[in-house]
């Protein structure tokens, strides 16, 4: 190890200037980062109190709906008419009520149209997509967004409304009191959009090939704005990324889809008798107590089913009680398997864990879907509160990604069709995929359609929460979950995306998020992680997250009460912490500066002469001529006649002298009893004094985890709290005594304070490895000739759009 060695005097004790001294530090440039977060947060109140629970005033509005619905497959068409009964459980009264028109972001007029923009090419051009291209021509073709029909009270008399954009208006006759209650009906219809082409949360899925259809509809009719103690009525219009902040109530729902549709939604069945058959019963009430999935509807029959053309309809009742949602999916393509989840929590109820998906799905879906929903609710129980729905259900709309409603959600992923055999075959990525969007969204049921945040205000207290939990999830799946690819770790991953360009802190509004993927899902998740498992330790995390999760299940809280209950709860100040993760875009880049070495000088000449003679050897570099004379075996005048040598040959300055005895000896009687009890035990213990250099380079601080490593061989892990920066944000010194000498000293060895810069970590520095690959240049002369040459390739039967490529822009006319 390349470190500084001096001898530290007993009574002077000077060093060299330590990192943190020479920072100037005046009021222009010293940094508190141990703020108390209190002052930027909302004052406590009767409702919201200063520990992060609800207040004995808190309060939140209540939404009951009444539901007949008709799905017209083929016109891709759906209308209903609803009853709505709206409590006012706030101490206001309202004079209008808001409710949410999300299928409007489709009309070309919606500012989410509107304000739609492009992205420059690679080589900083225009380009426009095949994808864009026919989303453009399907906007055109077909009139999208709600359809009001009409708007009445409960006798039936027309109330005035306002459309504005997402966001419609309904005038009450007379204001609605706290406590009072209110029913109105909406009658309404709208064109179901072709997700493939169009995007969005739901829709349909046409699947050419067979020419049949999958509907999943989610967002599908006029929901109830929030209306708040923090923020009044969130009517902030739906630009398509900040997602939704509904109020609770039960669903009374019926769906008439055609007779040969399978329905998967929010709820429980209430006539199995009518929709399914016996068999189908009997399946279904084994598959309750089954401890593995069991098939309802198989695949061969789903198979079979999709072939028939039935015009008949069916209608399917649900019944979906406290929920702030309501979701179905619908087609004559569903397989159906399901099973028991018994909850370890006996609070909770057993759980009907089922996955609906075509045939096109397996073999995958029907080995993993249905697991990884039980696999979410025990892991999640165990870390929030027992599951309190009745079912769970996971649904195949499309081939990647995923979206939640209560108690059922839509996730994709599917296996490769071979083209020429028919074989289907299915890729890690798709495997771990599908397991991890599974309990993804499943892990949404608990945060946000139980623990009810402000989606279009925090998409990060949904996102990232839950991205957290879905992590522990699957390291409870199974070790080395996907590989790096599906398990990272979050705390190395982040730092690219903490060092780059554009960003904005987590705290920002959902539709203003740069980047969004890392702000609102990764970043906060790491953080989370960092608090798990570095600054506060799984115990009191896991408590206080519980502590959280329980406090505001069916509630809607707010940062600043995930912000104290975590506090509250742990008796851990996390103020620091918050505001440096949450409210900065500030990265961690701490540099381990230097490393220096002493030893306690006892003062006794006996002893630290001749340590003074061995150090002053080993530093003091002879002269090179010298060296030489010695390797050609050149004698010295004084080796040929030693006569020559008198006192000063055999003693030097750190032969200890009577003076530099007594020198001790006096300074020995001048000290207190205490003082040389303190240097007679540091000469009998031999200690190892170093001083440990960081310099905050990134911004954010953080703990200091550090790994000795000591010349016998062995090491020692010590975990600095981030409170050593409380004094000096920029740069610290820590002091360590060992009794062995330490020889490298690594700060973050297991990469877990999401540190950016790991080339500054290790004192002596370390030499960075890795492997170069020789290349071969290549010549991109354009030949034309030879290219004129190539034959012209058929087209091949069948050929399709596949990814986002670009179509091919021709310069205009002349303007």
């Amino acid at each position: 190890m390349a470190v500084v060695s001096f001898v530290l005097s007993a009574s002077m004790g000077m060093a060299p200037m330590a990192a943190a001294d020479a920072i100037e530090q005046t009021k222009g440039n010293w940094q508190d980062k141990f703020r108390q977060l209190d002052v930027d947060l909302p004052t406590p109140n009767t409702y919201r109190t200063a520990s992060g629970a609800p207040g004995h005033q808190y309060w939140q509005q209540r939404a009951d709906y009444s539901m007949d619905l008709k799905l017209d497959a083929a016109a891709k068409r759906l209308t209903g008419r609803q009853t709505v009964r709206y409590h006012n459980n706030s101490p206001d009264s309202l004079r209008y009520l808001w409710l949410q028109l999300d299928q409007n972001i489709f009309k070309d007029k919606s500012i989410a149209e509107l304000t739609r923009t492009s992205s420059p090419a690679k080589d900083g051009g225009d380009q426009i997509s095949y994808g864009t291209l026919a989303r453009v021509q399907a906007l055109k073709d077909t009139q999208y967004g709600m359809e009001i029909g009409s708007v009445t009270d409960e006798g039936g008399r027309a109330l005035p409304y306002t459309v504005v954009d997402t966001m419609m208006r309904i005038d009450l006759p007379r204001p609605l009191a706290p406590g009072a209650s209110f029913t109105f009906k909406v009658e309404w219809a709208h064109n179901i959009i072709n997700q493939d082409i169009v995007g969005g949360r739901s829709g349909y899925e046409h699947f050419r090939d067979t020419k049949t259809d999958l509907f999943f509809l989610a967002q599908f009719f006029p929901r109830m704005a929030a209306y708040t103690d923090y923020a009044g009525w969130q009517h902030k219009a739906f630009l398509g990324r900040g997602e939704f902040t509904l109020e609770f109530g039960d669903y009374d729902v019926a769906l008439t889809v055609p007779a040969d549709h399978v329905v998967s939604a929010s709820g429980e069945l209430l006539n199995p008798g009518d929709v399914l058959t016996q068999t189908q019963r009997d399946r279904l009430a084994k598959a309750a107590k089954a401890d593995q999935p069991m098939f309802v509807v198989t695949p061969e029959e789903a198979l079979a089913n999709e072939k028939e053309t039935d015009k008949a309809t069916k209608t399917w009742r649900f019944s979906a009680k406290n929920v702030r949602d309501f979701a179905f999916a619908s087609s004559n393509k569903f397989i159906w398997d399901a099973m028991g989840v018994k909850q370890d929590n006996p609070a909770g109820p057993p759980v009907l864990a089922m996955s609906f998906y075509p045939n096109e799905a397996e073999p995958l879906w029907s080995k993993y879907s249905t697991w990884a929903v039980a696999h979410t609710i025990k892991t999640y129980s165990k870390y929030s509160f027992a599951y309190p729905y009745p079912t769970a259900q996971s649904v195949n709309t499309w081939d990647g990604g995923g979206m939640e409603y209560p108690m059922i959600t839509f996730n994709g992923f599917r296996p490769n069709v071979d083209k020429k055999t028919g074989k289907r075959t299915y890729t890690a990525n798709a495997k771990y995929g599908l397991i991890g969007v599974v309990i993804h969204e499943i892990g949404h049921i608990y945060y946000p359609m139980i623990v009810n945040s402000d989606e279009r205000q925090w998409t990060w207290m949904d996102e990232g929460l839950n991205t957290f939990v879905q992590n522990v999830a699957h390291l409870e799946w199974e070790e080395n979950f996907g590989e790096h690819r599906r398990n990272p770790n979050l705390p190395a991953e982040i730092t690219s995306y903490m060092t780059s360009q554009g960003q904005v802190p987590i705290m920002t509004q959902s539709d203003s998020v740069l980047q969004f993927g890392p702000n609102s899902y990764t970043k906060p998740a790491t953080a989370l992680t960092i608090l798990r498992e570095t600054v506060m330790g799984r115990e009191l995390f896991d408590h206080a997250f519980r502590e959280y999760s329980q406090r505001w299940k069916f509630k809607r809280p707010t940062p600043s009460d995930f912000f104290r209950s975590m506090e509250d709860a742990s008796g851990i100040d996390l103020d620091w912490f918050w505001r440096g993760w949450f409210y900065t875009t500030d990265h961690v880049d701490i540099d381990l500066a230097s490393v220096r070495e002493y030893r306690i000088a006892t003062g006794n000449p006996d002893v630290e002469k001749p340590l003074q003679r061995e150090e002053y050897r080993r530093d003091t570099k002879e002269p090179l001529g010298q060296v030489h004379n010695r390797e050609q075996g050149l004698k010295t005048l004084l080796e040929r006649e030693p006569g020559l040598k008198d006192f000063y040959n055999e003693n030097d300055k750190f032969t200890p002298t009577n003076k530099d005895r007594n020198k001790f000896a006096d300074m020995v009687e001048g000290l207190e009893p205490w003082e040389r009890e303190a240097l007679a035990r540091a000469e009998k213990d031999g200690d190892w004094v170093y001083f440990l250099d960081f310099a905050n380079k990134g911004g954010l601080v953080m703990p200091l985890p550090l790994l000795l490593k000591y010349a016998d061989g062995t090491q020692e892990f010590v975990m600095i709290p981030a409170e050593i920066w409380r004094y000096n944000a920029k740069a610290v010194t820590k002091m360590l005594i060992r009794s062995k000498q330490i020889v490298g000293v690594e700060l973050d060895p297991r990469q877990e304070i999401a540190d950016a810069d790991v080339s500054n970590n290790a004192y002596p520095r370390k030499i960075a490895a890795s492997r170069l690959e020789l290349y071969k240049s290549k010549d991109e002369t354009k030949d034309l000739m030879a290219d004129m040459l190539v034959e012209l390739k058929a087209k091949k039967e069948g050929e399709g759009k596949e990814g986002a490529k670009d179509v091919p822009l021709a310069p205009g006319g002349q303007q």
